[in-house]
């Protein structure tokens, strides 16, 4: 069973914490410096969301499937889950074809020193907003 019920709840969950990070200068400031603009399309549940760095603040858009972007990633929402965890080493998760890339994939591992506070950030967000049943334990 896929640990999010709904495809409104994994986008009420992930799309809050994009939302959060981008918002996060120590974070947002290394992404924006990216000028990437990334779809992410889950499954079980469904769910597409757009990370735009282009411009000068991060937009973060669910069902966006116009928008020209420089890398496509496609995974289950479980492990995209369990990614901001920590718990999903990125090299690995690729190799395997748990995650699949199109697009510039050394500018994505680039990014990962950038993105490695969200880490600790996750399970709190998800305790403060009220997803403590997220939690991984």
């Amino acid at each position: 069973m896929p640990v999010f019920e709904s495809s409104e709840k994994f986008n009420e969950v992930l799309g809050g914490f994009f939302r959060l990070l981008a918002n996060t200068p120590v974070i947002a400031d290394k992404l924006l410096e990216s000028k990437l603009i990334i779809r992410f399309n889950y499954t079980d549940p469904d769910l597409v969301l757009v990370i735009d760095c282009s411009g000068e603040k991060i937009d973060v858009r669910s069902g966006d499937m116009d928008t020209k972007v420089i890398v496509d990633m496609k995974m289950n929402a479980d492990i995209a889950h369990k990614f901001w965890f920590g718990k999903v080493n990125l090299t690995m998760a690729l190799t395997r074809r748990q995650m699949i890339a199109k697009g510039p994939v050394p500018k994505i591992l680039k990014l990962l020193p950038a993105i490695k506070p969200s880490y600790a950030m996750y399970p709190q967000y998800l305790m403060e907003n009220g997803y403590g049943e997220y939690n991984i334990h």
